[in-house]
């Protein structure tokens, strides 16, 4: 007895927020002795088997066993891969709806696989939902043949994938996609005029890959679909001026990063170069506006770390998975007017056509689970905003990888030349290292300083994230030098020796200690720094991690610019006294605890907006999918309508009163979401009368909300009087129906909820900042 609590306790304080295992364990032998019996069965039995085994309901004890033992031998039979017991406790994990905690090169991929595949035998479409669309696809692509030997139907989809063949795939059993996709699927599914144009079914499972990246980082970050309205103008003669301006001149940033402002010296000079006007009467107030967003362009996006610019467009990065983020842009004005700061022309404006948070979409779905390397740290969020706990599992040999304390440095400058040094130093023994860099333009600095250093490096960023599995896969053979951004999501697991299986080679980096790890600063979450860390000593391999930083880093400024004095440094800049560390570790908790509240004021907010939407879809759904528009226009425009039926079908003047009616609750909903962006612009105005933020929100939000089917049916009924009959058909354009011609999406990076304790705290930092120069 006292050695099971022994073993009880020890698990509780290895695992801190970890859900208990040992009833998933208590099976593994069972499923181990399914083994050989399985290995002498035909593919068809072994399909067969699995057919059985399809229920309307959960699996039973028994049920569960053998669907663990099928899936293993599907695995070991289609791919070579027998999966360990900690894999398989890993698929139970996932059938229990739980996120697992998995450590680097521990066999995720094939663990998902094979949880969806329990999911669809449980008689429920599951969606497998990536970072990216490149693992989507690949690993789609990769788990087929254990899907097609178990008998589940699978296919993916990505941005090049047709209208039709979303629907085939999302017919599928299973379906992996991106977040962002499935999520731009679901946006466009609800403009839909005709209910046979809906790609998406009804969700039902979500298994969640990289799920603290996608349910935590992603989940501040509102997918936005927009709809182009006409040709965007842009202020050339403003963009020109601002691009003359100097910080700590003519204008100031916040330590964020997430304001700018003119001061009055800057404010003098953008009114004389525009005429002599008033920037802050009235008068100016169109001229203000141009200039505050040309000024965000100028002062706060940078190009290679925000944006790149390529075949003559402006191209986000997300920041979070160091890639071009395609077909995403920035609201309408600061891309135009970053694209008249870059000098190419402005591309169309739009207006916001809908939009949801990656946790409002996750919420759809009745069942979620998830799988990572890193979910303990965030085990308190998950549990709060999805209700999902956390499965440590343990890895299947022990990590002996060795961390080495972090380096820390007085400057930028000397930090990245002690970086050099370190790699140079390293490499002259041979072994692989990669280096992990916090965006673009420090990855291009770092690889041109190897350069001049005689050393030979491969980049992985945004400008060829399309060749990210080829260098990544190379990156553990000896004397490689790899050289990336955000490791997060890569999703290809780094082999020693290479892609290629060579034992003297992969034997050679053994001997020298394995990968070795290098960041390059710290990243704003702990847990971005484990997973590039996870990268060194996958199942039992050697490796080693190290971390550079400066007292001058962002992450720094951003969360404790008020470095403690006295801190003595070497002739080489680096400072050893534990306040620094200290120091350090203090920001990022600063910058990870800002990050959740920015999350719980997200969700706070569009709580509201989602039980709006869901209640306007109600309404939406009848209209799409019943006669009710036309019903509703045969009541008030008897006479008109009576009129069109001599003229139509019935089913085509059906469709044409369900067009217009559809076509005015869109355009309402859309002007709500500007109307509540207005609202959210001055919610700090209205907290400074002492007026409580949210509720405020709600009582601007909730009566003009209540108005919205009204005014549609009663628009829908002017515009079906004046709507006319053409030879060409119902000519519903001339009747001011007119949907976008082209959509886009694009993402929101700015808290528009700040609450009045983040707002002093940027006042504090803006001003400490300056003090420092």
């Amino acid at each position: 007895m006292r050695t099971r609590v022994g073993k009880r306790l020890r698990r509780i304080i290895e695992r801190p927020a970890s859900v208990e295992l040992t009833k998933y364990e208590k099976l593994l032998p069972a499923i181990g002795e399914r083994e050989d019996d399985l290995r002498d069965r035909s593919d068809d039995d072994l399909g067969r088997a699995a057919r059985e085994l399809r229920t309307d309901g959960d699996f039973s004890t028994e049920q569960l066993i053998e669907f663990c033992a099928l899936g293993r031998e599907a695995g070991r039979r289609a791919l070579g891969e027998r999966a360990f017991d900690v894999q398989m406790l890993g698929v139970m994990g996932l059938l229990s709806q739980h996120v697992v905690q998995m450590a680097t090169g521990e066999g995720k991929t094939l663990v998902g696989a094979l949880a969806a595949c329990g999911h669809a035998l449980q008689d429920k479409r599951v969606h497998l939902i990536s970072v990216n669309d490149y693992l989507a696809k690949r690993d789609a692509e990769w788990m087929r043949p254990v899907f097609e030997l178990l008998g589940v139907s699978v296919d993916w989809v990505e941005p090049a994938t047709t209208h039709a063949e979303r629907k085939d795939a999302y017919g599928c059993d299973v379906t992996y996609g991106a977040v962002s996709e499935i999520g731009f699927d679901m946006l466009r599914d609800r403009l839909v005029t005709k209910a046979d144009d809906r790609v998406l079914p009804r969700p039902e499972v979500a298994i969640v890959d990289e799920a603290d990246s996608v349910l935590v980082d992603e989940a501040r970050v509102p997918l936005v679909m927009a709809g182009s309205v006409d040709a965007g103008v842009v202020d050339e003669e403003v963009a020109k001026i601002v691009r003359r301006l100097r910080l700590g001149l003519h204008y100031e940033t916040d330590s964020d990063g997430k304001n700018a402002w003119l001061t009055p010296a800057g404010s003098s000079v953008v009114e004389k170069a525009l005429g002599g006007i008033d920037l802050y009467d009235e008068s100016g107030a169109e001229r203000l506006a141009a200039v505050n967003v040309a000024l965000h362009a100028h002062a706060l996006l940078a190009r290679d770390v925000d944006y790149l610019v390529r075949d003559g467009k402006v191209q986000l990065i997300n920041t979070s998975r160091g890639r071009v983020a395609e077909l995403q842009r920035w609201p309408d004005g600061l891309q135009a007017a970053v694209e008249a700061k870059e000098q190419l022309p402005p591309s169309d404006r739009g207006e916001v056509l809908d939009s949801i948070t990656v946790q409002a979409l996750i919420a759809r779905y009745p069942v979620v689970a998830g799988m990572t390397g890193t979910a303990v740290a965030v085990a308190e969020t998950l549990r709060e905003f999805y209700k999902l706990e956390v499965a440590v599992i343990p890895p299947n040999t022990p990590n002996i990888r060795v961390d080495e304390p972090d380096r820390i440095f007085t400057s930028p400058s000397q930090k990245l030349r002690a970086i050099v040094a370190e790699i140079s130093q390293v490499h002259e023994e041979g072994r692989p290292i990669l280096v992990g860099t916090q965006d673009v333009a420090e990855s291009e600095e770092l690889a041109e300083k190897l350069t001049k250093a005689g050393l030979t490096c491969t980049v992985l960023n945004a400008r060829n994230d399309a060749e990210e599995a080829e260098i990544i896969a190379e990156a553990g053979k000896p004397g490689t030098i790899t050289v990336s951004t955000q490791m997060a999501g890569r999703g290809t697991d780094i082999k020693l020796g290479g892609s290629a299986v060579d034992a003297a080679e992969r034997d050679k980096a053994v001997e020298l200690g394995g990968l070795y790890v290098i960041g390059t600063a710290r990243y704003p979450s702990s847990r971005l720094d484990d997973q590039l860390r996870g990268r060194a000593g996958r199942q039992g391999d050697p490796g080693g991690s190290v971390f550079f930083a400066s007292l001058e880093d962002d992450l720094v400024m951003a969360g404790a610019p008020d470095v403690p004095e006295g801190l003595a440094a070497d002739d080489d800049g680096e400072i050893t006294d534990p306040a620094a560390l200290r120091h350090l570790n203090h920001a990022q908790r600063v910058v990870e605890g800002a990050n959740q509240e920015i999350h719980r004021n997200t969700w706070r907010y569009t709580r509201l907006i989602e039980r709006q939407r869901s209640d306007l879809l109600t309404f939406r759904d009848e209209v799409l999918l019943t006669d009710t528009a036309a019903e509703h226009m045969r009541a008030e425009e008897r006479e008109r309508y009576d009129e069109l039926a001599e003229q139509l079908s019935e089913e085509t003047l059906a469709q044409m009163c369900r067009e217009i009616m559809l076509f005015h609750l869109d355009q309402l909903w859309s002007d709500h979401l500007a109307f509540l962006a207005d609202v959210r612009e001055s919610i700090h105005l209205r907290a400074l009368g002492k007026e409580t933020p949210i509720d405020e929100f709600h009582r601007a939000a909730i009566p003009e909300f209540h108005k919205i089917i009204n005014e549609a049916k009663d628009s829908a009924v002017k515009t079906f009087a004046d709507t006319e009959v053409t030879d060409d058909g119902v000519d519903l354009a001339g009747a001011g129906v007119k949907r976008p011609t082209s959509t886009w999406t694009y993402l929101v990076h700015d808290n528009p909820f700040d609450s009045d304790a983040e707002q002093a705290l940027k006042k504090i930092r803006g001003t400490l900042r300056k003090k420092r120069r």
